[in-house]
């Protein structure tokens, strides 16, 4: 096939040691701060309307390294019936040549399980539009005036859905989620320029799984574990397993350890993959009852270490509390 584009962004990826499709959807590391970004049905969790902000850019140093950003906002529709949740994120990606700009609204029902309004399972259903893009002259290539190459920007629009389930209580969550519900319905056609299909920007569906728990050590300190596994059932699975400490109810201090491996035989899987690691640093402090702000640094823990500078993430987070806002009841996760 005469699309450089392949052959470039393949290169990149699979020096750091994973498939492509592994890498397509971002994996955050603060993302037990922010629900939204792999679950829908985590909207309207706060009980109040928050608003998100995050920006991550991974492999600082290395040409054409993923960078992430994004803005979200979830809440409750009626505040005297706390049963649906609504949200919508905004989200942009940027990868080499390629581009991705998505927009999705989150439906979230809510059901309550006790009288005391402290434990909820919740459904949750998202739709939205994702617009991907391939830059032709950010590209390398070999050939000049190669016809598989697009001159200036190409875009398509892709249609798109997700769902998930999620219940908490006031010390324990666990979540599931499907992603990219609609790419097992989309071919090769909507990614085409001239003839020649670029099937590096196609996203394929992805799972996710949560869960964590808050542990009371003392009056001051709380002790934080999560996990998540994300599967997509081509690429190495991906285990995030996290730890934070709260500290007098206002600092955020952790840690979290990201591993890929091979959970079960997979046809088409490389068997030469690199197994990839990364260790993440992570703070998060909230400023008072309705500030947050986060940063955290990863680091791959494997032969990438040496070809850049880390991955650096913040993200910015704005409650926006009512009358019947309750701080005595506070949200963990």
């Amino acid at each position: 096939m005469q699309n450089k584009l392949k052959i470039w962004f393949t290169a990149i990826v699979l020096s750091a040691g994973m498939q492509v499709t592994a890498q397509q959807n971002v994996q955050f590391s603060q993302y037990a701060f922010n629900g939204l970004s792999v679950n829908p049905a985590y909207a309207g969790y706060k009980g109040d309307w928050y608003l998100n902000t995050f920006y991550r850019h991974q492999w600082a140093g290395f040409p054409g390294a993923p960078q992430t950003g994004g803005i979200s906002i979830d809440g409750l529709t009626n505040a005297n019936d706390d049963r649906v949740g609504v949200g919508l994120q905004v989200m942009f990606d940027r990868t080499g040549p390629q581009e991705a700009l998505s927009l999705y609204g989150n439906y979230a029902y809510r059901i309550p399980l006790d009288d005391e309004n402290t434990r909820r399972l919740c459904f949750g259903l998202g739709a939205g539009v994702t617009q991907y893009g391939i830059d032709g002259s950010a590209m390398k290539y070999v050939d000049n005036n190669d016809e598989a190459i697009p001159v200036g920007k190409v875009t398509r629009w892709v249609p798109d859905a997700r769902f998930g389930v999620y219940y908490y209580s006031p010390s324990f969550y666990v979540g599931l989620s499907v992603m990219d519900l609609f790419s097992i319905y989309t071919d090769g056609s909507h990614y085409a320029w001239k003839g020649n299909t670029y099937e590096t920007i196609r996203k394929t569906q992805h799972t996710y799984f949560t869960a964590g728990t808050v542990i009371n050590l003392s009056d001051n300190l709380k002790l934080k574990p999560t996990f998540m596994w994300k599967e997509d059932f081509k690429g190495p699975s991906s285990v995030d397993l996290n730890a934070f400490l709260l500290i007098s109810e206002k600092l955020w201090v952790g840690g979290s350890y990201r591993t890929s491996m091979k959970l079960w035989n997979k046809s088409n899987l490389e068997p030469r993959l690199q197994q990839v690691n990364a260790a993440s640093v992570i703070l998060e402090y909230f400023i008072n009852d309705r500030y947050r702000f986060g940063y955290s640094y990863d680091l791959n823990v494997n032969k990438m270490a040496n070809s850049q500078a880390g991955s650096h993430e913040i993200s910015i987070g704005i409650l926006f509390p009512s009358k019947r806002y309750n701080v005595s009841n506070p949200r963990y996760f």
